[in-house]
């Protein structure tokens, strides 16, 4: 091992790996991963971040391995290879935030309600559980599959799915401090990726702020400026307004965009949030960008900046209600259909408050923004199993509650895709 593989991996012997768990049982290969990702051979870093993709960070878990290998994947990020960095930092990332605990957006992570929830399933009650299921289930292969599964619980490899993904995120957030000094990195790549990271520590908001703040008067890089006016938008409160708002003026839609994330302030600092010009000003931008998205060059939302401009804009409904609906409308046709489910739901709960107790009425007695956000369901609704809560929303509301008689209903000519069991990641 070279020495400064040995000073990138101190300690990494120190850990006992066959006593941790993730995705394919004891993570006694993680070591080894960890140490490819320092090769200057592009080909085995790559394999060895896919592979850690894979077990310590599966479709989302954390395991108990996962927390433990946060301390080399940082010092990797600030001093492994430089071509490396970007991938490192990603899985960082994910080890601190999977995709859907972001997706409180434009809110942030509410860690208050993640540490209440990870604090409400322990050992002991997971004990608890697999003792009464061993005792209820009649089949013993059943059970051994049980008393397994206990026996890792109580060799702390497994805990519950809250809980582990705050060990991860909690041991990201010891090392943003370190991690923080790449927002000066020469790579703009570089840069983007740390922003973004450090978008979802509000804990930490008061060391990290007067970092991207510091950023944003020197960032020359589009999407690197635009990351970072998000990043304050999500942790920062009514007296950065000023700092945001001038970044409404700039000539790039996406920086336009991103500083439209003042809709976040806005809809959560109550009577002391935005003044009303300004309140429109955020609803005209973001109604702009919904005309004419700007390029997906942002990490948030899973870079459906479409959907990100549908949440913010529905949370300053009471401010314009018909242009946010007319623009809301016209982004569940550019999203992801995988996103649209919770998009469609808040946006017929924002057009529709109550429902017709004197029956639905004629298409044409609804407002614009009712008409054009009912004939963008027809075509992007979360239909079938995948959208049971939005039918019900329609059913409840005394409007057209599947996709061939909400058609009917708008006027809508017969496209043939009524078909409501399509794959929704197609």
């Amino acid at each position: 091992m070279i020495n400064g593989q040995r000073d990138l991996l101190e300690g990494l012997d120190e850990v006992d790996w066959s006593e941790l768990g993730h995705a394919y049982g004891r993570a006694r290969d993680v070591p080894g991963q960890l140490a490819a990702l320092c090769s200057q051979d592009e080909a085995t870093r790559e394999g060895a971040l896919r592979s850690l993709f894979g077990n310590i960070f599966h479709q989302g878990t954390r395991y108990s391995a996962s927390p433990y290998a946060v301390p080399f994947l940082a010092r990797i990020a600030l001093a492994g290879p430089r071509e490396g960095r970007d991938g490192v930092l990603s899985l960082l990332t994910r080890l601190a935030i999977d995709w859907h605990d972001e997706y409180d957006l434009p809110g942030g992570i509410d860690i208050v309600a993640w540490r209440a929830a990870a604090a409400e399933f322990g050992l002991e009650e997971a004990l608890a559980w697999y003792d009464e299921r061993m005792a209820a289930e009649p089949d013993l292969e059943m059970r051994g599959v049980f008393w397994e599964i206990r026996a890792e619980w109580n060799a702390g490899r497994l805990m519950d799915s809250r809980a582990s993904a705050l060990l991860s995120y909690d041991a990201v957030r010891a090392g943003l401090p370190a991690l923080l000094a790449l927002l000066d990195d020469p790579d703009p790549v570089v840069r983007t990726r740390v922003a973004y990271l450090s978008a979802w520590f509000p804990e930490e908001a008061a060391a990290v702020l007067p970092r991207l703040l510091d950023r944003l008067g020197v960032e020359d890089c589009v999407t690197a400026t635009a990351t970072v006016l998000v990043a304050v938008g999500l942790l920062g409160d009514i007296s950065l307004t000023s700092r945001l708002s001038a970044h409404l003026d700039a000539t790039q839609p996406l920086i336009r965009w991103a500083a439209a994330a003042l809709a976040r302030i806005g809809s959560t600092q109550g009577a002391t949030g935005l003044d009303p010009d300004l309140t429109r000003r955020v609803i005209g931008e973001l109604a702009a960008a919904a005309a004419d998205t700007p390029k997906p060059d942002v990490d948030y939302n899973e870079g459906d900046v479409p959907g990100y401009i549908s949440r913010s804009l529905l949370s300053l409904t009471d401010h314009d209600r018909e242009t946010v609906l007319r623009s809301v409308a016209h982004c569940l046709t550019l999203m992801p259909r995988h996103h649209t489910n919770w998009t469609a739901t808040a946006a017929l709960a924002a057009a529709f408050a109550d429902p017709f107790h004197d029956g639905t009425p004629p298409f044409t007695e609804l407002t614009e923004g009712q008409q054009r956000l009912l004939q963008a369901l027809v075509k992007a609704g979360p239909w079938g199993e995948y959208g049971k809560k939005f039918e019900e929303g329609l059913n409840g509301r005394r409007l057209p509650d599947t996709r061939v008689t909400l058609r009917e209903y708008v006027g809508l000519p017969d496209d043939g895709h009524d078909d409501t069991t399509r794959d929704i990641w197609s």
